[in-house]
Parts: structure tokens; C-alpha cells; sequence
């Protein structure tokens, strides 16, 4: 993994995140501060021919996974710019041509559908993988147990993947899933797992690749668990249920910042470089947003195309 491009995709979330969180009309949006390395870290062990799907916390995934940033921003404002024609939004927007088979906004649903997905590529013989990212929140649905039962029988070539941010809106972890470890879920089914740092992009670009490989060797689907944290309230319409204290130590350990100083004590970064990084991050997004603003909105006569 190239370490600036890992920062570089990191800088680009956040800053696009947060200048559609500055827009009074940006809608009901789930934004990832603070979980950025988790999809960096993610996308950069993914080939072309795989698919990514992920909850309704889309925005991060979807730009790491290669998905364009006017077009997204564009369809997160509803847009006819967007990648979905402004119809699907973040809860349901999708790019399988860029590896993104799609976000899917019923907690713990996506993972069926991946699942299936899944099951697909296996029957038509496709050597691409499916890789499913869901949170914390999902781990105690019937959904993934029933998907890792069938993913494990069947050998599909899957890849379980939990960004486990700690909260459930505002449920913590310990008092949602009584598992010690969220991936021992997927040690019962028989599946290779892992528990790493969400918060280091290495780490997890390395946990990501092996599981990778091992799906790709036909050793079967595996289950990785991210712990990583969250930044903003659950939604921009959620209020914060965390104290003041308790944010001001989570930017403390913000991924970003943790990876640049990392990168500089190591040499590989320099402040030249790193405000360079940064005003390069802001300008992407501010073009994105620039590409959103001059696309229109959907005429009405488009209501009832594309309706099965």
C-alpha cells in the first residue's frame, strides 16, 4: 500500500464528509469521522473485479472503493449528476462498475444480500470476491448468523468485515454483543478471523490482504473485526449522547492525524507535504461540490421511470 496514498484517501473523506455536513441541505447523512482507515485501509487489498457493499454509512467506503466524488456528491443532493440519477442517495446508492455493488440502509440486510452476491460470482464462476461492511450495530442480527452458516457451508467466497465504531446509535458495544470479540462470531462457523486496529490504516490494509488471500486460495470466507471509533453523533439529525470529555479524547486518537504523525516521525512526510495533502483534499471536495451545485435537480416526468 502506498503510505500517501493511504493518507491522501483519508484527507478526501474527511474533507468531503465535512463540507456536505456544512450545507443546510445536506439531508439525513451517516458520516464516517474517524473510520476513514477502516475503508482506506479496506479498498486498498480489493482488486478490480471485487465488490464492496456496505450499510448506510456509505460516503467513506464508497470514495475509497474508487467511486467518483462529483458523482457522489452530486447524488447524495439528489442530482441528476449523481451516480444513481440523485434517485438512491446514501442509503442505497451503488457503482458496481467501480467495485461498489452498494450500499444498503436495513441494518444487518446488506448481508444477505452480499451473501447472495456471493453465491452468485460462485456460480458463474467469476474469481472475483464479495466483501461485506456492516457495523457493530448489525452484530446481533439474524441476518449475519444466517449469512455466516450459509457462507461457511457452502464456501463462499466472502469476506465478513465489522467496523466496530463501539456504538450502536448510543448502545455501547459491551452492552449490545456479549461476544469478547465481535469476530468470534465468525470463529464459530468455522471461518478464519481476525481483530484488529481500526485505527491504523496498515494494519488493516495487512489484516485485509491476508484474509484476501485466503478467500482467493479457496480456503473459505473469513471474518475480519476493525476497531475503530466515531467522531460526529450517529447522524446529522442524531443528537450527541456523548459528554464533551469524552469527544475531546476521541480526537485525540483520530486515524488521520495518527497516520500523519507516524508518517512524519518515520520520514516519509514533511509539513510541506502535509499541508499540501490537505488543501489538495479540500480543493477535491470543494470541485465535487462545485459539480453538485451546477447539476440539476430531477424533473418530475422522471418519476416513474426506471420503476419496476
Amino acid at each position: 500500500m502506498d503510505q500517501i496514498e493511504a493518507l491522501r484517501g483519508m484527507l478526501l473523506i474527511r474533507a468531503f464528509e465535512d463540507g456536505l455536513a456544512a450545507r443546510k441541505d445536506h439531508g439525513f447523512q451517516l458520516l464516517s469521522s474517524g473510520e476513514e482507515a477502516v475503508a482506506v485501509g479496506l479498498a486498498a487489498a480489493l482488486q478490480p473485479g471485487d465488490q464492496l457493499l456496505t450499510g448506510g454509512r456509505s460516503i467513506g467506503p464508497a470514495l475509497a472503493r474508487g467511486v467518483k466524488p462529483e458523482h457522489l456528491m452530486a447524488e447524495l443532493l439528489a442530482k441528476v449528476g449523481g451516480i444513481n440519477r440523485g434517485r438512491a442517495g446514501r442509503g442505497h446508492l451503488s457503482d458496481p462498475d467501480a467495485g461498489f455493488f452498494g450500499s444498503h440502509a436495513v441494518v444487518a440486510g446488506n448481508i444477505s444480500i452480499a451473501a447472495g452476491v456471493a453465491l452468485a460470482r460462485q456460480m458463474a464462476n467469476d474469481p472475483g470476491i464479495v466483501v461485506i461492511l456492516f457495523g457493530d450495530g448489525a452484530s446481533g442480527a439474524g441476518g449475519l448468523y444466517e449469512s455466516l452458516n450459509m457462507a461457511a457451508l457452502w464456501n463462499l467466497p466472502l469476506l465478513f468485515v465489522c467496523n466496530n465504531n463501539q456504538l450502536s446509535v448510543s448502545t455501547p458495544r459491551e452492552a449490545a454483543v456479549a461476544a469478547q470479540n465481535i469476530s468470534d462470531i465468525g470463529a464459530t462457523f468455522g471461518l478464519w478471523t481476525r481483530s484488529v486496529d481500526g485505527l491504523d490504516v496498515e494494519v488493516v490494509a495487512e489484516a485485509a490482504r491476508e484474509a484476501v488471500d485466503h478467500i482467493r486460495q479457496g480456503k473459505g470466507p473469513a471474518f475480519l473485526e476493525c476497531a475503530s471509533i466515531r467522531l460526529r453523533s450517529h447522524s446529522t439529525t442524531a443528537r450527541e449522547t456523548r459528554s464533551r470529555d469524552e469527544l475531546a479524547a476521541l480526537k485525540l486518537r483520530c486515524p488521520i492525524e495518527r497516520y500523519v504523525a507516524y508518517l512524519q516521525t518515520t520520514g516519509h512526510l514533511d509539513d510541506t507535504k502535509t499541508t499540501q495533502l490537505r488543501e489538495e483534499a479540500l480543493q477535491r471536495a470543494a470541485e465535487a461540490m462545485a459539480f453538485a451545485e451546477a447539476s440539476p435537480y430531477p424533473d418530475a416526468a422522471e418519476v416513474l421511470q426506471h420503476v419496476g
